[in-house]
């Protein structure tokens, strides 16, 4: 497309309606909205789904002879993406894709956009080729390629030659009038939207012999940068430390705290640990987005029918539901869900949580605190005579909490709370070890609710995998080698869009049990042995291995993701690099 016709300003309502796309009457409706809104007219009549994005691409794309392009398999180049600072990309809805030669091809929202056009060419200072791009694609990709690494790099060593004088007092950082221009300001900025941007859920701020090491965890694995010089380190732990209102001058003992800080319009909560290490002190902060609002238990993942077994379960009026897995399996998301759902007017709600991670509104939080006496154990004692419905208790941690716990669901309360264990049926064992007795168990616990978070395969760049001889024979133990003819399989292939790691997002895999007489019985016995036989029988009881094969069978998931869950992912590679040749060998019926 070039600079004359892309000057040619075209009324896209009038086109439309000429080509027989949209009415006379929906453009009248659009306009109206486009007034009261302000939005451009092509995302108003998608939003009154007058047409598709899709329709609107295609017909801008003949109308202005100009070329779509699909972004998700877009390989960028950053240093062409750079030239367009990310402000102006936002502003003008463009990009910088590529260049050659003298030219730069550069990807609009709307190409129709005349000022927005002449803006870019002034400020990029050459000849543009326009590409046709949807929104939606583009405002995601914007927010992945504009990672601030190279910035969070530059403020550091900005930050390391303030902090090089041997007389500065590293306690003054960040107090004082100017609080915006310090060095560690700005590089606390950067961190946070950097991982607001990208959706990690924890910082690390890790000093080595020799450098800092900044790792995010981001869909469970973590991403690591490098900054050369560990100076940065003290300046800034004691900053939020300061903004924690921790002790500055302790760095032997490990501390926790919290604050909060808006990133973008969104309100981050963030939980803060740090640790004395050899070479200064670890910190964590675990980052909790308060304006994306509680989950649905409905948008959590869970298969529907197990889903349906769920309401059941926490529709009752008494008894215990827990909910199991590892730390980061998303079991505090799933409570949190289940409270929304439950929470009413006529429902009193009490919680014990430590640390209490979202506040609720018309729940009654209690955030234990071990300095004080204040236990889980002593404010559930409390709690009970506070005339609750229901008690959502953060972890059965002890003997005490346990029978507290089981004795309020035998009395007529609906007890919520979380353990430590792999599986739901490993749940009951961990209970009875724990010191409760098999006939309180049996009569107050009604259901265990396991779960781990998988990744899942990355929309943009995911396609269809065969399995290797080693994923194979690991699916032929699990389904059977018919049950394995006729499924599909996907794998990422690795893109900006997974920062090339194959996936983006996660899904939670659930496994439920839910209590009956048979295994009320058994458990009464205390016969171990006979409760797992009488769970193995059922077939209404799907494993968490199961669920996530039902994934991978969806192109949800990856194999390896499922093999990662099982727990053999080690024993795989062993064999893959042993080239041991017996488990290629289809398992003994």
């Amino acid at each position: 497309m070039n600079a004359q016709s892309s000057r040619k300003k075209i009324r896209l309502g009038d086109l439309l309606v000429q080509h027989r796309i949209i009415s006379e009457h929906q453009l009248e409706v659009a306009l109206a909205e486009q007034r009261r809104s302000g939005y451009k007219l092509g995302r108003v009549l998608i939003q009154l789904g007058f047409l598709s994005e899709d329709e609107l691409m295609r017909f801008l794309g003949r109308q202005l002879d100009t070329a779509v392009i699909d972004l998700k398999h877009y390989q960028f180049q950053p240093e062409v993406v750079r030239l367009l600072p990310e402000t102006h990309a936002r502003r003008y809805r463009a990009l910088a894709l590529s260049q050659r030669g003298n030219e730069i091809t550069v990807g609009m929202a709307d190409p129709t956009d005349i000022f927005a056009y002449d803006a870019l060419s002034q400020m990029l200072k050459k000849p543009l080729k326009i590409v046709l791009v949807r929104e939606s694609e583009l405002l995601a990709t914007i927010d992945l390629v504009y990672r601030r690494t190279d910035e969070i790099s530059t403020l550091a060593e900005e930050l390391g030659e303030e902090l090089s004088g041997s007389d500065y007092d590293i306690a003054e950082l960040g107090e004082g009038d100017n609080l915006g221009d310090a060095p560690v300001i700005k590089l606390l900025q950067s961190m946070f939207e950097d991982a607001v941007q990208i959706g990690a859920s924890d910082i690390h701020i890790e000093p080595d012999e020799k450098v800092l090491r900044i790792r995010q965890r981001i869909d469970g694995e973590l991403q690591e940068q490098i900054i050369e010089g560990r100076r940065v380190a003290s300046a800034l732990v004691t900053r939020l430390k300061l903004m924690a209102q921790l002790n500055i001058s302790e760095k032997r003992l490990p501390q926790d705290g919290r604050f909060s800080v808006k990133v973008k319009d969104r309100s981050i909560d963030v939980r803060l640990s740090t640790m004395p290490i050899q070479y200064g002190e670890s910190m964590v902060m675990r980052l909790l987005d308060q304006s994306a609002g509680l989950l649905e238990l409905d948008a959590l993942g869970i298969p529907e029918l197990m889903l349906v077994r769920i309401r059941r379960l926490i529709g009752r009026r008494s008894g215990m539901v827990l909910v199991t897995g590892p730390t980061g399996s998303g079991k505090t998301t799933t409570l949190y869900a289940a409270l929304n759902r439950i929470n009413k007017p006529s429902t009193k709600i009490i919680t014990v949580e430590d640390p209490v991670e979202y506040r609720l509104p018309r729940i009654n939080q209690v955030q234990v605190n071990s300095k004080i006496g204040l236990s889980f154990s002593k404010v559930l004692r409390t709690a009970l005579r506070q005339d609750p419905d229901v008690i959502m208790v953060g972890e059965m941690r002890d003997q005490e909490t346990v029978e507290i716990g089981l004795r309020a669901a035998m009395t007529g309360h609906l007890v919520l709370s979380t353990l430590h264990t792999n599986s739901s049926t490993a749940t009951v064992m961990r209970l009875l070890d724990m010191g409760a007795k098999g006939y309180m168990v049996a009569a107050a616990l009604d259901g265990v609710i396991a779960q781990r978070l998988v990744r899942r395969v990355c929309d943009s760049c995911g396609e269809p995998s065969e399995p290797d001889p080693a994923q194979l024979a690991w699916l032929r133990g699990q389904l059977g080698s018919k049950a394995l003819e006729g499924l599909k399989f996907k794998a990422g292939q690795g893109c900006a869009y997974c920062s090339n790691t194959g996936y983006r997002g996660r899904i939670g895999v659930y496994e439920l049990l839910e209590m009956d007489e048979a295994l009320t019985d058994a458990l009464r016995r205390l016969d171990t042995e006979g409760f797992i036989a009488e769970i193995r029988q059922r077939d209404s009881f799907r494993s968490l291995v199961q669920c996530a094969l039902d994934y991978a069978a969806q192109g949800i998931t990856s194999i390896d993701e499922v093999i990662r869950l099982a727990g053999g992912l080690e024993e795989l590679r062993d064999a893959r690099s042993d080239d041991d040749a017996a488990i290629f060998e289809e398992p003994a019926p």
